[in-house]
Order: C-alpha cells, then sequence, then structure tokens
C-alpha cells in the first residue's frame, strides 16, 4: 500500500518545523508546492494530533519553548549598563512623532525609560512593562490586545496580529534572544515571534536591539535574519552584514 501524499507532506512539515522551530504557512505553501489553504489544512490537522503547536500565520515545534531560558527577572539585572547605552542611542534615533513599534524584553524597556523628556512620540507594544514605564504625559501608548503570555508581559495572539496588521509603523524595534554566526536571529517562543515579524511586515524601518552576548548564541525558532534590518544596534552601532 502506498503512503498517501498527505502523510508524506506532513511528515516534511514535521521535520522542517522540528529543524527551524517555527515556520510561516506562507513559507511552507512556497517549501512543498502547495496552496495555502492546503498547507493551513495540514496544520491544523498536525496541531489535533497533538505533533505542533498551531499559531496565527504558521506552526512551531511542540514542548521546546523554554529550552535555555533565562527568567525575565534574572535578565534584568544582565548587562544593564549596556542596555543604557542601546537605550539612549536607540530613543535618540526616534524623531518627534515617530510611530514606533516596541518589542517585549528589557532591553526595550531600557528604550521606553530613556524616553523621559523626549519630543513626543508614538509608542506602540504588546510588553505590559514597556508601557508602564513609558510617561502617558509625554508620548502617547497604544496597548496591543490578547493574552497575556508570561512573567516578562508580553501579550500575544491572533488579536494582537489583527491590530498590527493594520497599521502603518515608521519603525519597529525588534528584540531577540540569540544571533547565530550565519546571521540567523533567533528566539523561544513562536507566538512571540509572529507578532515580531508583524510588525516588521508593516514597518518602514527594522532595528534590531541586541546586547554583544547574545551574538553566537542560539535559540528555538528563527524570527529572521541581520539582512532583514536597516541597523543592528549594539553596545556600539553595527552595520548589518548584508552577505
Amino acid at each position: 500500500m502506498s503512503i498517501p501524499v498527505s502523510s508524506q507532506r506532513r511528515t516534511a512539515i514535521l521535520a522542517e518545523i522540528e529543524a527551524r522551530g517555527f515556520v510561516t504557512l506562507e513559507a511552507l505553501a512556497e517549501a512543498f508546492a502547495v496552496s495555502m489553504q492546503t498547507v493551513r489544512r495540514d496544520v491544523i490537522a498536525m496541531h489535533e494530533e497533538g505533533l505542533i503547536e498551531r499559531f496565527h500565520g504558521g506552526a512551531g515545534a511542540k514542548g521546546r519553548i523554554g529550552f535555555n531560558r533565562v527568567e525575565h527577572r534574572a535578565k534584568r539585572s544582565m548587562n544593564v549598563q549596556e542596555k543604557r547605552e542601546i537605550a539612549g542611542r536607540v530613543a535618540a534615533m526616534l524623531p518627534e512623532g515617530a510611530f514606533a513599534y516596541f518589542d517585549v524584553g528589557t532591553t526595550l524597556e531600557a528604550v521606553a525609560a530613556a524616553l523621559r523628556g523626549h519630543p513626543r512620540i508614538t509608542v506602540v507594544t504588546n510588553s505590559l512593562h514597556v508601557a508602564t514605564l513609558v510617561d502617558p504625559a509625554e508620548h502617547e501608548i497604544r496597548m496591543l490586545p490578547g493574552r497575556v503570555a508570561g512573567p516578562d508581559g508580553s501579550v500575544v495572539g491572533e488579536d494582537a496580529i489583527l491590530a498590527l496588521q493594520a497599521l502603518r509603523l515608521d519603525v519597529a524595534l525588534i528584540g531577540c534572544s540569540a544571533i547565530e554566526t550565519d546571521g540567523q536571529v533567533m528566539d523561544f517562543d513562536p507566538a512571540k515571534i509572529a507578532v515580531k515579524r508583524t510588525a516588521m511586515g508593516v514597518a518602514r524601518r527594522n532595528l534590531l536591539l541586541a546586547t554583544r552576548d547574545k551574538f553566537g548564541q542560539t535559540a528555538r525558532c528563527e524570527i529572521a535574519h541581520t539582512s532583514d534590518f536597516s541597523e543592528v544596534i549594539t553596545e556600539t552601532t553595527a552595520d548589518v552584514d548584508e552577505t
């Protein structure tokens, strides 16, 4: 008896997701030369079988989100001066009236704190911590809707994705957990990555914020490549390697 084509494809899809951690529906449809509807049906079926996690616009590996993660509370005490340097540089790059997305993470929280006394901008964020650090008397704050995902105060889910898709941002400030030696920008949680990618897709300019200790490291899921960002901002501004 021959193996149905759909079963063969789903086995290959599972291998792809296990290898990359998170894959968009568009990427899967292109990789397997099938329609979005077909790959969506595959993902739904695999999710229902407990093989993968289904997210808005993609799918992620099951049971791998927490691998080698540093708790948010611990991150706040790490590289404090380096994050302040990054924050000061990024804040100076935001002109008055900028419409900016602030990602989740302690580096982005440092940027939010650095906005005190800065000319008025609009901050769009899915981070509860970022929102509380921005003074509403100085700046407009737009909190994305959705589900609070954990102690880092991140808000994720389809509501956050849909709200972002309706916007046209001047800049998206993106954080990450690791940057591999080949330039792949990595994180752990597919739900948060889906929000990051959506923000990048609706922004005129994307900036990656990362302390130097994240370079040469890895995590479970791919966000993008460094070449997808206008600049990578670290303790010293580094031009993006376009190779």
